[in-house]
């Protein structure tokens, strides 16, 4: 009976000790299901919309269970995926934008947004290491159907195909597993972008494509109203700028970064009548559009060849000063005059052999709505401003003829172009820079003088001291560093 008692009592105390550490076990759970809730709630609230990652990242795949927690800032070990070169081609309307490239002096660029999405998205790493190139970039106020770039970007694709980089050690079982569907990079990108800028599709490319240097011509369209010009005055005007010509007297000289070299091939040149839906029986307001097709642009030349043109249109001036204005050597150093607005110029078209585009049938659809938002915004303000000037019109009121396309064109005593002052030559523009140190002279082998750049912007992507020689045999490609408008 006693030894039964010892058993009773032996039992009794590892009871006690087994509930005290359940007790225990249970308080510590409850602590870090405290803990875990609050990080889940930290976790959703900042997720609520989240497009930030790949869809195996961002937990929507249906091998996630439900409920699993997802640390949404744990690093990406980038040298594990694959890298595909790829062409994207992006629609922007950039009058509340900077410009197109990133500048040190703003965050407000269109390229600044686009990179912001690649990071956020995990696209790239940095853009660096992105391998990047833009086909052009244009200037503030100024938009673009076509802008298009190349860079890396994070891949699904283990096998080979074309563009495709696999990472170093990758197991044989990975590269042989079954083909599945590239990242969707279209829709990745559009969601965390600005509804004012919009990729369109995405084309594979071999590693050496440049959207810069391969670029096989560039389009662009400046938009006006008929007003009181005489457009097809305007039009005959206009071939005269069709050819190779040195376009120094219609363009901002950017000496500073290295463009030395100033001629162009202008393949096409054309202005015709734009569609319209306008409900005015009066011509004036007939929309018109000017296109121009060349191999590269200078900076500002487009809006620069579009003033001179709305003065010839005016009849301010006569088409031979488009003659005058190419002859350099005649007329070495550019009059001061006013460039036409950035707001109605477009970037149209850019144009690149044997690539194939790849369209997300459904993102298509999502752009053509968030475009139709912008254009339903803008046509109903437009055919307003329309109604009201119609009413007064319609009440006697006449305009004054005064084109408004051309900045500081309010001035009623016109000067004639070649008889205002002129701006500093070529060669005067060089001796500045040399003196503050952004280029540099130096003797070539075959006797010439070869001019290098000297600093650089810490976004430029480009060799870090690119040689620019005044002989007529050197790569103009190289050249056109800050080339379009």
């Amino acid at each position: 009976m006693l030894k039964f008692s010892s058993m009773a009592d032996v039992l009794t105390d590892r009871i006690n000790e087994l509930e005290a550490e359940v007790e225990k076990l249970k308080s510590q759970l409850r602590e870090k299901t405290r803990a875990g809730e609050v990080m889940d709630v930290t976790s959703s609230s900042s997720s609520r919309d989240n497009t930030d990652c790949s869809p195996e990242e961002n937990g929507t795949t249906s091998s996630k269970k439900k409920g699993k927690k997802v640390n949404k800032d744990r690093p990406l070990d980038f040298s594990a995926y694959p890298r595909r070169h790829v062409a994207l081609r992006l629609a922007y309307l950039g009058w509340n934008y900077q410009g197109f490239a990133v500048q040190e002096n703003t965050e407000n660029t269109v390229e600044a947004r686009l990179f912001e999405a690649l990071q956020k998205t995990r696209l790239i790493q940095s853009r660096q290491s992105s391998n990047y190139h833009r086909c052009g970039r244009t200037d503030k106020g100024v938009s673009a159907f076509s802008q298009v770039i190349s860079i890396d970007l994070r891949s699904n694709q283990f096998s080979k195909g074309l563009g495709i980089t696999l990472p170093e050690n990758v197991d044989v079982n990975i590269k042989n597993k079954a083909v599945v569907s590239e990242f969707p990079y279209v829709k990745m990108l559009n969601r965390v972008l600005p509804h004012d800028i919009r990729i369109l599709d995405w084309a594979p490319v071999a590693q050496d494509f440049s959207a810069r240097f391969d670029c096989q011509s560039r389009t662009y369209r400046y938009y006006f109203p008929r007003g009181s010009l005489d457009v097809k005055l305007m039009a005959d005007a206009a071939k005269r700028y069709e050819g190779t010509h040195d376009f120094r007297n219609l363009c901002k000289m950017d000496v500073g970064n290295g463009v030395l070299q100033f001629e162009r091939t202008i393949l096409s040149v054309s202005i015709q009548p734009a569609w319209s839906t306008q409900t005015s029986t009066s011509e004036s307001h007939d929309l018109f559009i000017f296109e121009i097709k060349g191999l590269a642009f200078l900076y500002h030349q487009v809006r620069c060849m579009m003033a001179v043109l709305l003065l010839i249109g005016q009849k301010l001036e006569s088409p031979e000063i488009i003659d005058q204005l190419l002859d350099v050597q005649t007329n070495p150093r550019k009059p001061q005059y006013s460039m036409a607005v950035d707001f109605p110029l477009i970037l149209y078209d850019c144009h690149f052999d044997g690539l194939t585009w790849k369209q997300e049938p459904e993102e298509v659809n999502y752009i053509l709505v968030t475009l139709q938002q912008h254009w339903t915004q803008s046509a109903v303000k437009s055919h307003l401003l329309l109604g009201m000037i119609t009413a007064l019109e319609a009440k006697g009121a006449t305009s004054t003829g005064q084109c408004l396309l051309v900045e500081g064109s309010r001035c009623k005593n016109y000067r004639p172009l070649l008889q205002r002052p002129f701006c500093e030559s070529l060669e005067s523009r060089i001796d500045h820079f040399v003196k503050r140190g952004r280029l540099e002279r130096e003797e070539s082998q075959n006797g010439g003088e070869m001019i290098h750049r000297g600093k650089r912007s810490k976004h430029s992507h480009n060799s870090p001291n690119p040689t620019i020689s005044s002989d007529e045999n050197f790569s103009k490609a190289k050249t056109e560093e800050k080339a379009e408008d």
